[in-house]
This record gives C-alpha cells, structure tokens and sequence, in this order.
C-alpha cells in the first residue's frame, strides 16, 4: 500500500496545495558584505540556511577560506583544520560549491574542521534558494551549530577567483536586519504537527516543545511576546474527494487533510485522526487565550505528546479530552470548537488555518513544518531554545528587550569592556553605557529618578529637580563649621552657580570673597 498509493495521495495534496496558494514561498535573507580585497569591496544578499544557528541581530567578521580538494565539503576535512591559528584570531568561513550531498552535511563537516560558518555557492545561475534540511539526519540537524548561508553563482566564482589567486578573503555576515524590531513586543507564530510518528522533523518538534515550553511561557504571562500555534492543513481537488485516499486522509469531505503519519494506508492511524488532534491543539488554545492563559498550549501539546502516543494506541479523542480536563479548560467548550468531522460543512477553525498559510505582506507562504515566523517574517535556522531565543530578541526594538534577552547565554555584555566606550562617573558608578541584545547605545541614565544629559560618550549631566542630591549634579561644594555650601541649586534646571559671597567656575571650585557670611554664623 505505501508506495503507489502514497505518491498517488501526495501528487494529490500537491496539486491542491497548487490551486490554494495564490501566495508565494519567501526566502529568507541576510547580508554578507565583502571587506576585502578591493574590487569585490561592497555588500550583496544572501540566503539563510534552515538549520543550524543563524546570528540574528548580530554580525560575525571572518576570513574565507576555499579548500583546494573537497570543495563540495561532503567528505570529512581530516587533513584540514580551519581554526585560527592563534588564539582570539579572526574565525575563518568555509566557502563550498552546492552539488553532490545534503547542504547540511556540508555545514557538518565543515564544522568538524573548525569553521565558524559555511558560505554555499549555487552551481546555477539563479535567484537565490533556501537551502533546507533533509527529512533524515537527525544527528546532523541537531548538532549543527554554525551559521550557513548561500551566495549567488556570480558572486560565488569571484570569490573563489580570487581565493585561486591567494588574496586575502574577508567578509562580515550581517543579521541585524534580518527580522523587524519595531516595538517592545514580539509576536511569533509556531506552525506545527501533532502527528509524532514522522521522523527526525517531528523529533525535533517536540524536543523544542519541551526545551521551549518555560521560556515561552514567562515572556507571555509577563506581556513581552504574543504567541500563536498554527497547523497546516490541505485539502483534495474535488474529482479527488470519493477516493479512498481521501476518505482516509480527509474530515469534512475532503476540505481537511493530512498525509498518513506511517505512509502506509493498511496499519496504524490516518491522516484525518492527525487533522482531529491537530484541531484539538488550536481549539485548547482559542479556549485558554478566551480564558487569559494562552500559554497553556505549551502545557497541552507536551502533555498530550507524552500521554497519547501513538505507538501505544492512545492518540485518540478520550485521551485528549483527558489532558484538556487536567490542565482546567473546558472540555465541552473544546470539543464544541472542534465540531462534527464528518460533516459535509467548513470548519471555521481550519478554514482559517488554511487561509493564513498563505503569504502576506513581506510573509511568504508556509510550505515547510515546522516553522516559526517571527514579526511576520519566517525564521531560519536550528529549532533550537537558545537559537529560537536569540532570534525573538532579535525582534525587540532596541533596549525594550527583556532581561532573558541580556544573559550571558544569549549574547554578550559590551559595557565589560571599557565600559563600551561610553561615559562614565567612576566615582558614583553611574554609566551611560546601557547593553542590548544588539550591542550597546551610549545614552544618559536616569538615577534615582533624575534624568542625565548630554552626549552620552564624553558627557552626562544630572538636570531637573533633584540633580543636586547626585554626584551634588557636577558642582563643587564644601563643608565649613558644619555647614555645607554648594554650587547646585535645584531651583536651576542645569549649570552650576557658586553661592553669594563667593566666586569661582562653579564646577572645580569657589573661592570666598569675605570672611564670614550671615547664614554661616551659630
């Protein structure tokens, strides 16, 4: 039964994935900016890989190096190391052709060697392409951790030109822009499966689940993101409807299907009990997110995965109504969203699922499960927690970010060193320097609720009502019989004045001009 009946159903569910999508597929990009030599000097696109780690809101500068045997990388580089030298040295970039392996066999391998990422040249002159993982290799698509990009044929052959020549080869990768970061909040969506029996990409589904399941639930109860699940969903061409493919695979005649999770039509589950559990998941989350606890979909998809399993016949609707019970939703109001699958009627949950699986905007269409887009915009890469993480902070207008975003997991504090290069009140350990996920901005602080002007880098100064209760706001002051006498005056917004009876700049001193005054006498 699996093979021509299930090239049969997929050539099925492709063609009415075809006539749905009026959309269209998005690639994903950063920018790789050549640095040397100089007539390659400038910045071009480039396609982010859809696995491993990509640096999002970061950059990383490195050397490019082009290996003179292996140049497809899809043996191991044994007699190869491309770690720096020294070091702290500059990392090196290993520049492959496409052709003849996996492209994450490639990364592997080059990773092995000591690369810090892999530049893929296309072997077609073409627009670029989003070089993705393959549906086995899990070893491979878990411990990959550099970054991949693919580079166009031109740009590819110029490169290896002159790496042929023995020029110096140097480029910066460059995510920073690769996500939107307009505001303080980050809204992300997760297109997922309930199905857990199809390989290494539903392994990894639920591993992320799991690592991400407390993340995510903190940084929505605390407001900083807002969270969606999706599921995808086909349907089959109406000539299609009647065949028992359908029948199979399909709930409300034929509008709703899934592909069989074992391939193999005689045994085990279909493809419509995955569309029920699938609509299960969406309906217990629009039933949390009535009830003001939408992450509780996290606790529901990891429980139901560990409770109803399908290799010990539990993937049923009993078992779902069991954890839903668990978790304090309502069951009835659940199996009320899900409704009837046998009816010959839309389902307005998955009619919405639907639609939303085609592109809008700057958002290209949903064709590969899972993904996670992120400011309406689809992330590439490892599904990862860190990874994932680094990207979602990646999407916070810069300095709104969460304290999550600025641990030493997850990116590294500029103001450690020389304290980034900003102003800074050693004596009162006031800084200017304020660390971001992206970096550092050099702006004048707020202390104790007094504001701080000035430039940021050379200059800060406390203005407003308060400033003299910190660092006395710059001036000079002096104590004399007990009595203090200062050079700041709150009734003044800024500047310093020294008092009546002395003279000076205010700032490094004042000297008295008569001996004794009235308000310094017991």
């Amino acid at each position: 039964m699996r093979g021509p009946a299930w090239r049969a159903l997929l050539l099925v569910l492709a063609l009415a994935l075809a006539d749905a999508a009026a959309g269209r597929f998005v690639v994903e990009k950063n920018s790789i900016q050549v640095t040397s030599p100089d007539e390659l000097k400038g910045k071009y696109e480039c396609a982010i890989g859809n696995f491993g780690v990509p640096q999002y809101g970061g950059t990383l500068h490195g050397w490019v190096k082009y290996p003179s045997t292996n140049q497809q990388g899809c043996q191991s580089f044994d007699d190869i190391s491309f770690k720096p030298k020294k070091a702290g040295g500059r990392p090196n970039f290993v520049l492959l052709d496409r052709g003849e392996c996996f492209f994450t066999i490639k990364a592997w391998n080059a990773q092995n060697a000591g690369a810090a990422a892999v530049i893929v040249v296309d072997d077609k002159s073409e627009p670029l392409i989003t070089m993705d993982n393959p549906d086995e290799g899990k070893k491979h698509l878990e411990n990959i951790t550099i970054p991949s990009v693919l580079i166009t044929k031109k740009l590819g052959d110029q490169l290896k030109k002159s790496a042929e020549a023995g020029e110096m080869l140097s480029v910066l990768l460059d995510w920073r822009e690769s996500l939107p970061h307009p505001d303080e909040r980050v809204e992300y969506e997760f297109w997922t499966n309930s199905n857990d029996e199809c390989g290494p990409k539903c392994d990894m589904q639920m591993d992320f689940v799991k690592s991400f399941r407390g993340t995510a639930q903190v940084l929505e109860k605390k407001g900083y993101t807002q969270f969606t699940p999706h599921y995808i969903t086909w349907y089959c061409p109406e000539a299609f409807v009647t065949s028992k493919q359908c029948k199979s695979q399909c709930i409300n005649h034929g509008r709703y299907c899934a592909p069989d999770p074992e391939q193999d039509f005689s045994q085990g589950y279909d493809g419509k009990d995955v569309v029920v559990q699938n609509l299960h998941q969406i309906c217990a989350f629009k039933i949390a997110n009535e009830t003001g606890k939408p992450w509780l979909w996290w606790d529901y998809v990891h429980d139901f995965a560990l409770r109803c399993p399908m290799k010990d016949k539990k993937y049923t609707h009993d078992c779902a109504s069991d954890v839903i019970k668990s978790l304090g939703l309502d069951v009835e109001k659940v199996n009320k969203c899900v409704g009837d699958p046998d009816a010959d009627e839309e389902n307005e949950i998955l009619k919405v699922e639907q639609d939303a699986q085609i592109g809008h905007g700057k958002r290209g269409d949903v064709t590969i499960l899972p993904t996670l887009v992120i400011n309406n915009r689809q992330y590439r890469g490892k599904l990862d927690k860190v990874a994932v993480l680094k990207a979602i902070c990646s999407g916070f207008e810069e300095t709104t970010e969460p304290a999550i975003c600025l641990s030493e997991d997850i990116q590294t504090n500029e103001c450690l060193d020389n304290n980034g290069g900003c102003w800074l009140d050693q004596a009162n350990n006031v800084t200017a320097c304020k660390d971001t996920f992206r970096g550092r901005v050099c702006e004048c602080p707020i202390v104790k609720g007094v504001k701080f002007v000035g430039d940021g880098y050379t200059h800060c100064e406390a203005s407003g009502i308060g400033r003299c209760e910190i660092s006395n706001g710059g001036c000079w002051q002096d104590t004399k019989d007990g009595k203090t006498i200062s050079a700041c005056s709150n009734e003044e917004s800024e500047g310093c004045k020294c008092p009546a009876g002395f003279k000076g700049d205010g700032v490094k001193s004042c000297e008295g001009i008569i001996q004794k005054l009235d308000f310094l006498q017991p």
